[in-house]
């Protein structure tokens, strides 16, 4: 059964809006990048009822189920793009489910 692996960013207040930007296009690059990665979406907050938390963005992952999760999680660029995040990264919430 496909899942859905949501993975929401709060940058640090002094993130610069360069380092956000190559943030986007690094998430968004580990979809061509990993073959277990069946689509890739992702889009920054606008909901009007300000209970974001601080997080600004969402990137919505879908995988054709957990055997192609597990190739995800420890996948050398997907570990990669975690250690490049860090630095602005203020907090992040993850929420997987299946379809």
């Amino acid at each position: 059964m496909p899942i859905r692996h949501l993975v929401l960013l709060k940058f640090k207040a002094d993130t610069a809006f360069a380092q956000v930007q190559a943030t986007e296009a690094a998430f968004a690059a580990l979809a061509s990048k990993i073959s277990a990665v069946q689509s890739l979406e992702w889009g920054t907050n606008n909901s009007p009822e300000g209970l974001a938390k601080g997080f600004t963005h969402c990137f919505n992952l879908t995988f054709a189920d957990e055997a192609a999760r597990a190739t995800y999680l420890p996948h050398p660029d997907h570990l990669a793009f975690v250690e490049q995040l860090k630095p602005t990264l203020d907090d992040v919430l993850v929420l997987d489910y299946t379809l």
